[in-house]
C-alpha cells in the first residue's frame, strides 16, 4: 500500500480533514515509526475508519491546565496495536496519533524539555524527576522518558513504583531537581494518560516557562524521535524508601499538630473510625501511613486497594462523582465510620463523605470541604495568637475565580487576604514561589545575609513568610483540590485526608461532627452558600469547534438575562487588566463571569483536561436562624435546579 498516496485522497474526497491530512503525512515522511505504527495507519485505512484518524490527527497535543493529556488507546484499537497476545485486557502499544499520548509524543516532550532545561540550568547534565500513577502505559511512559532523558546526558531520578502527583511534586524540591514530569491523566477515564510537567520550584509549568517549553519541543524535528524508542534504563536512578519518608514527614511537619495526644487529653472512647479507598490508585502509598501514625483508626475498601488502570469497580475513578463512593459508604455503614474517604488515581483530589444527624449519608463537596479548612486553620491561628488584626494582611488564602464566594466571607472577617486565579493549581504554585522570592529577598536586605528557605522549618517558614512577605494559610479549589503548607507546589489528598481527619477530631472533643460545624459556620458569616456544576460535552474536532464557537459567542454576544433575572455584570476574563489582590496581572483567558439580578452568579470556561465546557453556579442566601437554615437550603437548591437548566439550554442555543 502507498499509505501517503492513500491518506492524501481521503484528504481530497473530504473524508479527512485538512489538519489530519498533513499531520498523519509528517510523520510518515518524517521516517521514524517502527513498523508496527505503520501497519496500524494501514489498518485503519483499510477498514476506511475516517473517523478514528481524525480523532487521532485532527491536532497536537498542547499543554493545558495539566500540561499533556489525551488518550493513549482509541476508541478503536488497531490489530497492531492489540499485539498477538490477545489474552490481556492491555494492547501492546499505545495508538498511534499526533492528538494521542503514544511513545513518539513522550520523546519529542522528553527532549524539548531536556533542550529547554539544559539552557535555563545552564549546564550539560539536567537533572529531572519522573513519577507515574497506575494507568495504561504509565510505567513504560516513565521509563521511556527517564531513558530520553539519560541518553541525552541529563540525570533522571524514578520511583521503583506508582507514586501520587504532590509527592513528586515535593520529590523535585526536596531533590533540588531542575524539572519533574508525572505521568498520569489524575481523574480522567481509563483510556486517558498525561505528562505533567513541573519546574524546578516544584510547581506546575506556568508562563514564561510554559512557553518556552513548547517552543523548544516543536523545535525537535520528527526524525530526532526514532533513536531513542528503544529504553536503556542502565544509567537512570532508581528512589529508595527513604525519600517516601521524607515526604510523610513533611506532610505531618506542614499539618501541624497531631491529634493523636488529643484522645488522651479528652478521654474520648475510641479513635476517629475512618473509611478509606485509593479508587485503585496510588492513595494508599502515603495516605493510609499519615492516618495511622496519627492514631486514626483506617478501615479499606479492599475491593478498590488493588491498583490497576482499568479502574475495574467503577464507571470513572473521580472522588467528585457519587458512584465513586458507593462502596465506601457501604463500608463505612458496616463500621459505624465517623468519615469516608476517597481519593483519585494519583492522589491530588480528595472526596470526603459523613453521616448527618439522622445517620444518612452525604457527600461533601469541594468547595464545603475547603471552608470548613479554611474556617477551621483561621481559628487556630487566632487562638495560637498568631493572627491578629496588624498581621492579617499578610495571611492569605488562595482559591480560584470558580471556587465558593464562602472563602470571601471568611477572608473579610478576618481581614486576611484573598487571592483569586485562574483555573489550575499551577498558579497558586507560582503565587507560593512569588512569597517564598519575596521572603528571601527581604530578608536579605533586612539582615544582610542569604536566607535558607529550604531549611526552614515549617513554623519558621510561617512566622517569616507573615512578617517578610505573605503567609498562605489554605489553597483550594472547588473541584476536590486542597493544599496546606509550601512543601509540595500542587495539590495533596494525602495532607488533604490528614487535615480532614485532624479538623473532625477535633471537633469530636467539643461534641460536634463536619455536618455540625458546616451548619455553624453558615450561622457563624450570615448566609448560605451553595454550588452546582453543569458539564457540557464536546468530543473530537468538530467539539473543539463547538467550543470555541459558544466562547466567542458569549464575548462578542453576553446574555442580557438568565431564568429570567437580569444579567447586571458581565466579566470577560479575555479583556481589561484585571489585577489580583496582590497587585499582579491576572492572564488572559476565555473565561467569562456572570452576575444576576437576584444575587447569584455563573461562570462558564473550557476544561484544560477534558472535552468539555464547564458551567459554575452560585448561590447565596442570607440566614442568621438555625430555625430556617433548612428553608433556606431548599429555597437554594431550588433556584440553583432552575438556574442549571436554563444555563445549559441558553448555552446549547449559541451552536
Amino acid at each position: 500500500m502507498n499509505l501517503s498516496k492513500e491518506i492524501k485522497a481521503a484528504g481530497a474526497n473530504g473524508k479527512l480533514l485538512p489538519a489530519s491530512v498533513n499531520n498523519i503525512i509528517s510523520w510518515i515522511e518524517a521516517n521514524f515509526l517502527p513498523p508496527w505504527a505503520i501497519s496500524s495507519l494501514e489498518e485503519l485505512v483499510n477498514t476506511e475508519d475516517w473517523d478514528e484518524l481524525n480523532a487521532r490527527f485532527y491536532q497536537s497535543l498542547s499543554f493545558g491546565t495539566g500540561g499533556l493529556r489525551g488518550r493513549t488507546i482509541g476508541k478503536q484499537i488497531t490489530p497492531s496495536e492489540k499485539g498477538q497476545d490477545t489474552a490481556t485486557s492491555s494492547p501492546a502499544h499505545p495508538s498511534v496519533g499526533t492528538a494521542y499520548l503514544n511513545d513518539f509524543n513522550i520523546i519529542r516532550a522528553t527532549i524539548g524539555l531536556h533542550y529547554y532545561c539544559k539552557k535555563a540550568a545552564e549546564h550539560n547534565s539536567p537533572s529531572l524527576v519522573i513519577a507515574h500513577d497506575v494507568r495504561f502505559f504509565s510505567r513504560h511512559f516513565c521509563e521511556l522518558a527517564a531513558s530520553t532523558w539519560s541518553k541525552l546526558g541529563g540525570k533522571a531520578y524514578i520511583f521503583p513504583h506508582a507514586r501520587s502527583t504532590p509527592q513528586l511534586s515535593f520529590q523535585v524540591r526536596h531533590l533540588a531537581a531542575d524539572a519533574g514530569v508525572i505521568i498520569t491523566a489524575s481523574h480522567n477515564p481509563f483510556h486517558d494518560n498525561g505528562y505533567k510537567v513541573y519546574c524546578s520550584d516544584g510547581g506546575q509549568i506556568v508562563p514564561p516557562h510554559s512557553e518556552g517549553i513548547i517552543q523548544a519541543i516543536d523545535n525537535v524535528p520528527l526524525g530526532a524521535i526514532a533513536s531513542f524508542l528503544d529504553k536503556d534504563t542502565t544509567n537512570v536512578f532508581i528512589l529508595s524508601e527513604t525519600e517516601d519518608d521524607a515526604y510523610l514527614d513533611a506532610i505531618v511537619q506542614a499539618v501541624g499538630h497531631s491529634e493523636k495526644n488529643e484522645l488522651l487529653e479528652k478521654k474520648l472512647e475510641r479513635p476517629l473510625r475512618v473509611v478509606f479507598t485509593p479508587l485503585h490508585g496510588v492513595g494508599a502509598v502515603a495516605a493510609i501511613p499519615l492516618m495511622e501514625q496519627a492514631g486514626y483508626e483506617v478501615h479499606t475498601v479492599e475491593e478498590q486497594m488493588r491498583q490497576d488502570g482499568r479502574f475495574p469497580s467503577i464507571a470513572l475513578a473521580n472522588p467528585e462523582h457519587p458512584e465513586a463512593f458507593s462502596l465506601a459508604l457501604k463500608k463505612a455503614k458496616a463500621t459505624k465510620a465517623d468519615l469516608a474517604l476517597a481519593t483519585d488515581p494519583d492522589a491530588d483530589r480528595l472526596g470526603v463523605a459523613l453521616p448527618d444527624p439522622e445517620g444518612h449519608w452525604v457527600r461533601l463537596t469541594g468547595n464545603q470541604i475547603g471552608a470548613m479548612l479554611l474556617a477551621f486553620r483561621v481559628h487556630q491561628l487566632k487562638e495560637e495568637g498568631i493572627l491578629t488584626p496588624k498581621n492579617a494582611a499578610s495571611i492569605a488564602v488562595i482559591k480560584t475565580f470558580v471556587t465558593t464566594p464562602f472563602a470571601d466571607a471568611i477572608a473579610a472577617k478576618h481581614g486576611i487576604k484573598k487571592i483569586d486565579t485562574l483555573t489550575g493549581f499551577k498558579w497558586a504554585g507560582a503565587k507560593l514561589q512569588a512569597y517564598e522570592a519575596t521572603l528571601c529577598r527581604q530578608y536579605e536586605a533586612d539582615q544582610g545575609q542569604p536566607l535558607d528557605y529550604k531549611r526552614l522549618e515549617p513554623r519558621q517558614r510561617r512566622d517569616l513568610l507573615i512578617r517578610y512577605s505573605t503567609y498562605c494559610v489554605l489553597v483550594f479549589e472547588e473541584s476536590y483540590g486542597l493544599l496546606v503548607g509550601d512543601v509540595v507546589r500542587d495539590k495533596d489528598a494525602n495532607a488533604g485526608a490528614l487535615l480532614v481527619c485532624q479538623m473532625a477530631d477535633h471537633l469530636r472533643t467539643q461534641g460536634k461532627t463536619l455536618f455540625t460545624y458546616l451548619d455553624s459556620l453558615y450561622l457563624e458569616y450570615g448566609s448560605y452558600f451553595a454550588e452546582d456544576l453543569v458539564n457540557l460535552q464536546f468530543e473530537g474536532p468538530s467539539g473543539m469547534q463547538d467550543r470555541e464557537k459558544i466562547l466567542k459567542a458569549y464575548a462578542d454576544h453576553p446574555p442580557k438575562q438568565i431564568a429570567g433575572h437580569a444579567v447586571t455584570a458581565f466579566y470577560d476574563f479575555n479583556k481589561g487588566n484585571a489585577i489580583d489582590a496582590d497587585g499582579e496581572p491576572i492572564p488572559h483567558q476565555a473565561f467569562y463571569s456572570l452576575e444576576l439580578a437576584n444575587g447569584y452568579r455563573y461562570a462558564i470556561r473550557a476544561s484544560g483536561t477534558e472535552p468539555k465546557l464547564k458551567c459554575y453556579l452560585f448561590a447565596r442566601e442570607l440566614v442568621s436562624d438555625a430555625k430556617r437554615l433548612p428553608e433556606v437550603k431548599a429555597r437554594a437548591a431550588q433556584r440553583l435546579e432552575t438556574l442549571a437548566k436554563a444555563v445549559e439550554a441558553e448555552v446549547r442555543e449559541r451552536l
